[in-house]
């Protein structure tokens, strides 16, 4: 790639920029920014289209261009820059979670000027009310369930060991605060190409942002490309009678200092699930209203042995209800139902998903597009439907996952300085933190099924598995799918104990394009939990329950 900065003359106001600009990038690989206010034309174009000839199609429009004299050429992996520094290509990133800070980190790196904004507290979902906290909850409630309710010994247990609320909460808040400092405040201490703005903002046009700052004033930035990475927040589903009662959404729910005697649950996918199975090894009855089943959209199977584990938690799992109406009186929610009759309970937790934080950008203004969620729609380079816009994380029509965020933000600021980069998402393990974990990565059979693939499969009971026997623990099983004849694995899932630690050898299996049989012919520790893909893999051929321990 080659970079170009062309003086434009002749423009009379934005709609010529941006009619230069629409032409520009009709031409096949060009990537242009056209700023009416200086004049100026930013392109990024293949080694085979040259300089006359965007300066054609510049004067096309109605207007002439020039090659400027301070053009630096740079390399597929560096940012348009210009002599002195002080015309580096200036990105704002509007958020500061996980995938704004990978695209300020990578876009800094090659030299770009960043300016991040963030209206609410730096570092966003994951590390603030989001993955950090809900695992510290977590291996919390895991370590107090396993004291009063593991299987050694041959004593009776009654119930969990009691975890002090008020202790728990202050070191979750003191390892928050913790990673905040250490992973995103100190970047911005340490980085003088990155500047944080506290303040909401939104688009005036496709390179100016209008930012409400915290006291009051307002800031206009003019820059060269924009990446929107504002987030989500928890959805509330329209439920008459929720909006007026005191329910907890999952930040509530992670950092309430009390462990009420009966919760219910309304939501039966990632963060639901986690939360309740949480709450009901801290000591709390649980109740779980699904609308469909528990984790409807993954292999039926996984939901069915996930409900199995839960109720066999003492979790009550009520699937295809729903709430009709809810009231709260008397510190008491009471709810409706299509099929069970009322529910009356302490705490009432909603989580059925996240609604993107876009609705106060004004994106009309600038032709971004958005699903009917309100999702910004992206293509495989993060761009939106305006070629200088880019967007990432849970804002935009993107799986909801940090490290997907993450990814798509260092993919994004190559992109936006001149590299190009395109975002993968064919080979994503994704991993639900109950117990037993489920973690699936690929396809599983009714989506192969969908894509016109022809599979074959099998399922591994873990009771076949010699770690989960030592362990007495034999919850779950392990699924392989292979496409038929060719015996290449395209999807695994799994439901045990720490799961999510074996995905990953799966993952890199259907990324190298493996066989079945390929896989079962590895070398795996024993005894492991991931020993359970190499003997899942063999069930392709042999019956395993006629092999001696660590047969090959």
């Amino acid at each position: 790639m080659r970079t170009y900065r062309l003086a434009v003359t002749g423009m009379t106001c934005e709609d010529c920029a941006l009619k230069i600009q629409t032409a520009l990038n009709e031409l096949s690989g060009v990537q242009a920014s056209v700023s009416f206010e200086e004049n100026l034309a930013f392109i990024e174009a293949p080694e085979a289209v040259a300089g006359d000839e965007l300066a054609q199609r510049i004067r096309t429009e109605g207007c002439d261009a020039r090659l400027d004299a301070r053009l630096v050429e740079t390399d597929d992996r560096v940012p348009t820059k210009y002599e002195g520094g002080a015309d580096a290509r200036h990105i704002a990133i509007i958020g500061s979670g996980g995938g704004a800070f990978a695209a300020a980190i990578r876009a800094a790196e090659a030299g770009a000027r960043v300016t991040m904004i963030e209206a609410g507290t730096l570092g966003g979902t994951c590390v603030n009310v989001g993955c950090v906290p809900s695992k510290i909850t977590l291996r919390a409630a895991e370590i107090a369930h396993a004291g009063g309710y593991h299987p050694f010994d041959g004593v009776p247990r009654t119930g969990n060991t009691a975890v002090d609320r008020a202790r728990l909460l202050a070191q979750l808040r003191g390892r928050v605060d913790e990673l905040r400092q250490a992973k995103y405040q100190k970047i911005l201490d340490d980085n003088p190409r990155i500047n944080l703005i506290r303040g909401r903002a939104h688009f005036e046009d496709p390179y100016t942002l209008a930012v409400a700052l915290k006291g009051g004033e307002r800031q206009r930035l003019r820059v060269d490309r924009v990446l929107i990475a504002a987030g989500a927040s928890p959805s509330r589903p329209p439920i008459p009678g929720l909006a007026e009662a005191p329910y907890w959404t999952s930040t509530e729910a992670l950092f309430s200092d009390e462990v009420p005697e009966q919760l219910a649950v309304i939501g039966s996918s990632f963060v639901a699930l986690e939360i309740a199975q949480a709450y009901r090894r801290l000591g709390s009855e649980v109740t779980i209203l699904a609308r469909s089943t528990l984790l409807s959209r993954a292999d039926p199977e996984i939901g069915a042995g996930l409900q199995a584990a839960f109720e066999g938690e003492g979790i009550r799992v009520l699937t295809h209800t729903q709430a009709e109406r809810v009231a709260h009186a008397d510190n008491t929610f009471t709810l409706w139902t299509n099929n069970v009759g009322p529910i009356a309970v302490d705490r009432l937790l909603v989580a059925v998903g996240r609604t993107p934080n876009t609705a106060d950008l004004n994106l009309q203004a600038v032709e971004v597009e958005t699903n009917r969620r309100g999702a910004i729609r992206v293509n495989e380079r993060l761009q939106t439907s305006t070629p200088t816009i880019y967007a990432v994380g849970d804002c935009a029509n993107l799986p909801q996952l940090v490290y997907v965020a993450a990814a798509a933000g260092t993919r994004a600021a190559i992109n936006m300085t001149g590299g190009e980069a395109a975002l993968d998402l064919s080979v994503m393990p994704v991993v639900l933190f109950t117990d037993p974990q489920v973690a699936s990565v690929g396809m599983d059979e009714g989506q192969a099924r969908v894509a016109g693939i022809e599979t074959e499969s099998r399922r591994l009971e873990l009771s076949e598995v010699p770690r989960a026997l030592a362990n007495f623990d034999t919850r779950g099983f392990i699924k392989l799918v292979a496409e038929a004849g060719a015996d290449r694995l395209i999807g695994a899932q799994v439901l045990a104990h720490n799961g999510g630690e074996i995905i990953q050898v799966a993952a890199l299996a259907i990324r190298h394009h493996m066989s079945v049989h390929e896989l079962a012919g590895e070398l795996f520790p024993y005894l492991t939990m991931a020993e359970g893909l190499k003997l899942c893999a063999q069930t392709f051929t042999k019956d395993v329950s006629q092999l001696s321990c660590c047969a090959g």
